[in-house]
């Protein structure tokens, strides 16, 4: 798998998590044990404060997260990155689902247990309550909305998925 220092950034990635051999991880990016990064997915911490990923969180196919000189890129515990997403400058906290070609951006905030549909675009400095669901393009809020039930058992998932592959994934070509 494509893991690349940038100067003296280092990626640290704790050894109960799951990187899929064709995601790529660059400098500053921290990922916390039981989570997971899926295929072309790039997690690009060269610049700020880096990226942090939490705890049972998965990052799902071609998922782009970068960070910015003023803002580091935080995703909590507990979190769905649906496929797709583009994350850069923001804070996605404990617990939250963000949906299939979502985007969202610097210094944005997405508080714990919310949930951001496909295709929405969280704009700069917006947030999205604990609670809530944000959908649209720009997204619109509707607070306390969420389903907590169903953001675990997405992130649950990815758990299971993430141990299957690293016990049997193997390449054949």
């Amino acid at each position: 798998m494509p893991i690349y220092a940038l100067g003296d950034l280092e990626p640290d990635i704790h050894p109960g998590a799951f990187v899929h051999p064709d995601a790529v991880v660059i400098g500053r990016v921290a990922i916390g044990e039981g989570s997971s990064v899926w295929p072309q997915a790039v997690l690009r911490g060269d610049v700020g404060g880096g990226i942090r990923i939490g705890a049972r969180t998965s990052i799902q196919d071609g998922s782009v997260l970068h960070t910015t000189l003023a803002q580091a890129t935080t995703v909590g515990d507990d979190c769905t990155i649906g496929h797709l997403v583009h994350l850069e400058g923001c804070i996605v906290e404990d617990g939250c689902l963000i949906g299939s070609g979502a985007v969202v951006l610097h210094h944005a905030r997405v508080e714990t247990g919310a949930l951001v549909g496909a295709a929405a675009l969280v704009p700069n400095r917006m947030v999205v309550p604990a609670g809530a669901v944000a959908l649209g393009v720009p997204a619109r809020v509707t607070p306390g909305a969420a389903d907590a039930d169903l953001i675990a058992r997405a992130g649950a998932a990815y758990v299971r998925h993430a141990e299957r592959y690293r016990g049997g994934l193997r390449r054949l070509s």
